[in-house]
């Protein structure tokens, strides 16, 4: 429901910031009379005329306050001070100024938050020596009245942008506890595919001997013969009920459950880089040549898993560079960020620079992951790229 109210007034913020002035252009509205009947003798008072054509130009501005803080307090400043310089008396309508401070304090640094404070309590000085008895006193009342104002906007300020660093911060929990999720399923799948290599790798090499043994015996001993058949029966059926069993869970893991998509590569890795949770660029050297499926998707693994390590331990501000340098004789992938660096925090069941490491090792490259100088971390992985064979 709240979310609901919030994308309503999201999309019709012009409306909100008429309804917010509202209440001060109907208090302008009901003052209207009595400044009607006051006579304008001395040039004190404006008239009915002069009182609406003020109050217009004081409160539309406020219209903007939202998106333009400044210049909307920089508006009802002038015009006040114009009207100072006119001899006119305050009206309702220079309460605006108070509602502009408040936005700017709110809404801008605390520098440009001080420089209107300042203004205002120039405002309030020329108000009491022209308008008042130039005291001390009411000077002192009416800067206690600015100066409140001014700190409620900067501690609204200060609520805003701490409610804004806790919803940042549970959003980028979110993200880290889904990415851990994710890991953590993708390193069951991992596992149940090797258990599940062994398990036909054994089983296949028990039925080729099987079946040598049989194609050997067949003529001269037929009961021998007979029983490696039966082995490779009884074999096979217990390799399709593992594989049945392992296939089966994988595909429970799996969120679609009927969706089965190709393994990612190297077209996918802008796709990653994009969505990588950090501000990250892809930049690549040379011409892609024919790498196999299992090495692009070695390389996918470990861009993903440096970007991971930059989201989880870089800091706030973390930046990412993955670049891809195709030589002729290997493939060079680097992946950089300005994080913190040796400063970060390490996990200590963390198990990624392991299965970069097997993945590198699988094809005959190398990797290396370390701190840099000055700032930073760098992943460094070296692929040798197959070479076509002779005709």
């Amino acid at each position: 429901m709240f979310g609901r109210v919030r994308v309503w007034t999201t999309s019709h913020r012009k409306l909100m910031d008429a309804l917010r002035v509202a209440p001060l252009a109907a208090l302008c509205l009901l003052l209207a009379i009595p400044y009607a009947t006051v006579p304008t003798a001395g040039g004190d008072y404006p008239g009915l005329s002069g009182y609406s054509v003020l109050s217009v130009l004081l409160l539309v501005p406020l219209l903007w306050q939202r998106d333009r803080p400044l210049t909307v307090f920089a508006a009802v400043a002038l015009i006040s001070f114009g009207q100072w310089l006119a001899q006119v008396n305050p009206l309702p309508a220079n309460i605006a100024v108070l509602v502009a401070l408040w936005s700017v304090a709110y809404r801008c640094s605390l520098r440009w938050a001080l420089a209107a404070g300042l203004v205002a309590e120039l405002g309030a000085f020329l108000a009491v020596v022209q308008w008042g008895q130039p005291t001390f006193g009411m000077f002192f009342s009416s800067s206690i009245f600015i100066v409140t104002v001014w700190l409620t906007g900067l501690y609204a300020s200060t609520r805003r942008r701490y409610l804004e660093g806790l919803e940042e911060r549970a959003e980028r929990a979110e993200r880290e506890r889904d990415q851990q999720a994710r890991m953590a399923a993708a390193a069951e799948r991992t596992r149940i595919a090797r258990e599940l290599h062994d398990v036909v790798a054994h089983n296949v090499s028990v039925i080729v001997v099987q079946a040598d043994g049989a194609g050997y015996a067949i003529d001269s001993d037929p009961e021998q013969a007979r029983l490696a058949v039966k082995n490779i029966s009884k074999t096979g059926r217990e390799a399709l009920a593992e594989m049945r069993r392992l296939v089966g869970v994988l595909r429970e893991n799996e969120a679609g459950g009927t969706d089965y998509l190709p393994q990612p590569g190297l077209a996918q890795l802008e796709e990653l880089v994009g969505g990588a949770g950090v501000p990250a660029r892809l930049r690549t050297r040379g011409a892609p040549g024919e790498l196999p499926e299992g090495q692009q998707l070695a390389v996918y693994r470990i861009v993903q898993e440096a970007l991971t390590n930059a989201l989880k331990h870089g800091g706030p501000g973390v930046s990412a560079l993955v670049e891809l340098d195709y030589g002729g004789a290997e493939l060079v992938v680097r992946v950089t960020d300005d994080g913190r660096g040796a400063a970060a925090p390490r996990s200590p069941d963390g198990h990624g620079l392991v299965g970069m490491r097997e993945r590198v090792g699988m094809y005959g490259g190398a990797v290396s992951a370390a701190p840099k100088p000055g700032g930073g971390f760098e992943v460094l992985a070296r692929l040798p790229v197959p070479q076509p064979r002779a005709a």
